[in-house]
């Protein structure tokens, strides 16, 4: 677990104070909240930038190069 220390202006600290927002497990669920926004508005960024500039095909024998670059990889990871 990690502590934080956040400095707030005194009328928001008192304010999200009141609304329950400053209990560890509203803040939890508000911070995932905000990281699974952001990765689905980078996710929607990528999305776009691809469609822009879609990627050209690759031919069997590059997917099949990357499929044994990724075996070997894994392969090297487990330590077999």
């Amino acid at each position: 677990m990690t502590t934080l220390q956040i400095t707030l202006p005194d009328s928001l600290a008192q304010e999200a104070e009141i609304a329950g927002l400053l209990m560890p497990e509203v803040l939890e669920q508000l911070l995932r909240n905000q990281l699974a926004a952001l990765r689905i508005e980078r996710l929607g960024l990528t999305r776009k930038r691809l469609f822009d500039e879609p990627l050209d095909p690759m031919t069997s024998t590059e997917i099949e190069a990357e499929i044994k670059a990724w075996r070997g990889d894994q392969r090297h990871a487990s330590g077999t």
